[in-house]
């Protein structure tokens, strides 16, 4: 095993020791084999760094920071060379040879499902590490009027933008065969006072070869590439990303500021003919491309042994565009733990139907683990083939939703969460289990009959069946619902009652079917799928499945749920009634969560071993009994608990 060193002070002719270290990354690349390590010291590094080879089993390649050391890779350049056109109007001519084959300023970011572009381009200017506004023409940027409220697209909620004292700075980009100028309003600010860069490259870290495996990233600060809208029918770029691979550990980095996507883990490398091709042709749905994107994998080696299994772990995410981890088939088998992601697609520059902080398409066996992620447009989504998938002991809290989990049919695991910003659960989906978590928002369910999409085999890509999405055959036990004391029309939605109506158990579901007969697709249309629900908590007025057998209903109790997030730690104060502490439910299981309808699966862990659901935020239950919620120890009264 060899040690690669790179420094400022060093030089890409030397050999990399210690004492005689690389200048860039790039040369460090060129050098390393399986089992070898580049050590990168102190200082700012502002390369593409472009792995050629990937580790093996037992060997990876490490690219890691020097001990105590603050080490920076940056897709941007500095630009110092500013006039002054008055006004608070500044203008920055750049020579288009310094952006080489790709000038993000002349790049309008587009791909499937980027509904409502805007006229966005891919490049960003940064005033002091904060990025600016892009002004839609000349107009718009010399009247320097700030936009601090906007429409976000998806659930229309009109929204305030985050660091409102920014949103009045703004640039604007003209761009011909020889140069590119842009021109800044920064009202008040001395420009040529500041530290003022722009992105110039698509990526930090990104092998162009897929297929590297085995190689490993940490204790970086990575920001500011020029990342293009990220769908699963396209090359999905991250600043970071896998590119079809296996094996990558990601960990104790701080990823900020790409335009679209913090980290990829990836889709499966297709031509650019094929890509995008809802958007460019409009002759069949996006869909049906999705569709063919996965029987594409297929051809590519989709599966265990050659795809997959990362390590994303203890990163700071935060101010992307899109994203902060996003990945279609290449995430299979992972573990994301550990992780703060906030400030994901809160700019509300671009909108679309890939935003979230964490957006994954066919998660396979995916853990989702011990996250904390607040003040998104979207904390997780989890679209199509979300089977074996666990989500548990997550924070999420002051995003607009908290969890969508879109045309998947289970079995997937929601266990010892805290789920509280004003939409918890959005669930187009079936087979799911929420188990021990603390929920104080709005649970929507709802049927998809005009989109098929696949299930598989246990623990497995390979294919089982097709099947639309019905609602329902979810269980719900040992939660602890809050909602708003005196807040009817809120409540309605908070709790389990939106499941009311739906049979309690598939011997009453078969009989309901067999009532209908003869008949085959349209019967199971128009009959609700079973609902198992037991043993919840339900607090200011939350409200009860009407067939729940054991549960806890106390309307006027006021919870006082308030969590602060501080840097990356957050801490819950929950007000916890006597009632609460005194109601015993058993730990849930593998065996005590049945089998899904349509996948004819169970809930087991992803090695195949039985689960027992005794794990807390706090700490492990240690017996056959717990308390409601994500927590083994509660107290009566208030109860103040280290969330992250």
């Amino acid at each position: 095993m060899t040690i690669f060193h790179v420094a400022k002070n060093g030089a890409d002719q030397n050999n990399g020791q210690e004492q005689s270290p690389l200048l860039t990354i790039n040369r460090a690349v060129q050098l390393a084999t399986p089992g070898d390590s580049v050590i990168v010291h102190e200082g700012t590094y502002r390369e593409w760094v472009n792995p050629l080879r990937g580790g093996e089993p037992g060997k990876m390649i490490t690219y890691q920071s020097a001990k105590d050391a603050h080490v920076i890779i940056k897709g941007s350049e500095v630009v110092d060379q500013i006039e002054e056109l008055g006004h608070g109007i500044w203008k920055m001519m750049i020579d288009n040879q310094q952006f080489g084959h790709f000038n993000p300023f002349a790049f309008p970011l587009s791909g499937d499902w980027l509904e409502q572009p805007n006229g966005r381009h891919a490049g960003t200017v940064y005033i002091n590490g904060q990025a600016l506004f892009e002004a839609a023409d000349y107009n718009e940027l010399a009247t320097g009027i700030p936009t601090t409220k906007v429409r976000e697209y998806i659930t229309q909620k009109v929204v305030e933008r985050p660091n409102a004292q920014w949103n009045k700075y703004k640039w604007y980009a003209e761009v011909n065969d020889h140069q590119t100028v842009i021109y800044l309003n920064c009202h008040e600010l001395n420009v040529n006072k500041q530290m003022v860069e722009i992105s110039v490259r698509k990526f930090c870290f990104y092998p162009k070869k897929p297929g590297l495996n085995y190689i490993k990233i940490a204790g970086f600060e990575m920001a500011q590439a020029a990342t293009n809208w990220a769908p699963p029918t396209a090359e999905q770029e991250g600043l970071i990303g896998v590119n079809w691979s296996k094996g990558w550990v990601i960990e104790n980095n701080d990823i900020h500021d790409a335009k679209c996507c913090g980290i990829s883990l990836g889709s499966v490398p297709l031509a650019k003919a094929k890509q995008n091709r809802f958007a460019s042709r409009h002759d069949r749905p996006g869909y049906q491309y999705q569709i063919e994107t996965m029987f594409e994998a297929y051809n590519k080696h989709w599966d265990k042994t050659h795809i997959g299994s990362h390590i994303i772990r203890n990163n700071r995410i935060h101010d992307c565009g899109q994203a902060g981890i996003i990945g279609f088939l290449g995430g299979i088998f992972s573990t994301i733990s550990d992780n703060h992601l906030y400030n994901i697609g809160t700019r509300y520059e671009f909108g679309g139907w890939e935003i979230a902080a964490l957006k994954l398409h066919a998660p396979i066996d995916v853990k989702i683990e011990h996250n904390l992620i607040d003040h998104c447009t979207l904390g997780t989504w989890l679209d199509w083939q979300a089977q074996g998938t666990r989500l548990c002991r997550n924070t999420y809290v002051d995003n607009l939703r908290d969890l969508l989990l879109e045309v998947n049919h289970g079995p997937f695991l929601v266990d010892d969460n805290v789920l509280l910003s004003e939409e918890a659960i959005n669930e187009f989906s079936q087979g799911g289990a929420y188990v021990n978590n603390l929920i104080g928002g709005k649970v929507v369910i709802q049927s998809v009959l005009n989109r098929t999409t696949p299930y598989h085999q246990p623990h497995s890509t390979k294919l089982k069946g097709y099947a639309c999405i019905y609602g329902g055959d979810d269980r719900y036990f040992n939660n602890l619902f809050v909602g708003q004391v005196g807040m009817a029309n809120v409540n309605q939605q908070i709790g389990t009652s939106i499941y009311d109506g739906s049979p309690t158990s598939m011997k009453s579901f078969i009989a309901a079917i067999e009532q209908r007969l003869p008949g085959d697709i349209e019967l199971f249309e128009t009959i609700r799928q079973p609902a198992y629900i037991n043993h919840n908590c339900y607090l200011g007025g939350a409200q009860a499945f009407s067939e729940e057998a054991e549960n806890i209903q106390l309307e006027k109790w006021d919870a006082q749920v308030k969590v602060t997030v501080d840097q990356s730690k957050a801490v819950l104060q929950i007000n916890i009634p006597k009632d609460v502490i005194n109601f015993s439910v058993p730990v849930q299981n593998t065996k005590s969560l049945g089998r899904v309808r349509l996948a004819d699966a169970i809930f087991d862990d992803r090695d195949g071993t039985e689960l027992c659901m005794t794990e807390g935020i706090d700490e492990d239950v240690h017996s056959a009994k717990r308390v409601v919620g994500p927590f083994a120890q509660l107290k009566q009264g208030i109860n103040r608990i280290v969330l992250f």
